[in-house]
């Protein structure tokens, strides 16, 4: 799930020739992107030309469809980023879910308002229920989520990881050598809540 350190992870993968990862950011980069994701979250397929030219997936929204994308690639190594639940709740509090309940502009261009509401569909509603601001019930869900993962994928393609683990246990699972340089650490909250106001300031 988001705020897991998947943009940490994105980078780290992209280093050890793995990328291009996807990622949210990609689906704001992409905007066709934005309207294929808006129809799956409607009720249609996923439109798997989207990942054309992406060797990884990871991060909303298509973590919400992790057991097709499992199914769909069944060679593909399934890597669990974990979070402390507690930090986890309170990072996408001050992030994620902020930026999906604020009031978007009165003259928001139509592709950032079907990115909106996608967002919402998927993450808020599909994924969460509309509760997430139960904290019981987001919890209850980020760990479901992660035993889910866990009973449903075979061990042998599997790794739970934490990216305060750094290179080893990665690099070990995926067959890679540990690159020369540190793992990277990227988009704490204070990162996310900056990009965001920069982003409400562009013109629409």
């Amino acid at each position: 799930m988001g705020r897991t350190g998947t943009l940490s992870l994105k980078s780290a993968l992209e280093l050890l020739g793995l990328g291009p990862t996807y990622h949210m950011v990609e689906v704001i980069d992409h905007p066709e992107h934005g309207a294929a994701w808006h129809r799956t979250a409607h009720g249609g397929p996923i439109e798997w030309n989207i990942f054309d030219g992406y060797q990884s997936i990871l991060d909303w929204p298509a973590a919400a469809y992790w057991r097709e994308i499992a199914a769909h690639y069944p060679q593909a190594k399934v890597i669990l980023s974990l979070r402390d639940p507690e930090s986890w709740y309170k990072s996408v509090t001050d992030t994620i879910y902020q930026r999906l309940i604020d009031p978007l502009p009165a003259d928001a261009p139509e592709e950032r308002r079907r990115h909106r509401a996608m967002s919402r569909k998927i993450v808020l509603e599909g994924t969460f229920g509309n509760r997430f601001e139960d904290k019981a019930h987001a919890v209850g869900v980020f760990e479901r989520h992660n035993q889910s993962v866990r009973d449903s994928i075979a061990p042998d393609r599997l790794l739970v990881f934490n990216v305060k683990e750094g290179w080893e246990p990665l690099c070990r699972f995926l067959g890679v050598p540990i690159p020369d340089e540190p793992f990277p650490r990227l988009n704490d909250t204070a990162s996310f809540q900056a990009w965001s106001a920069e982003e409400d300031e562009q013109p629409s």
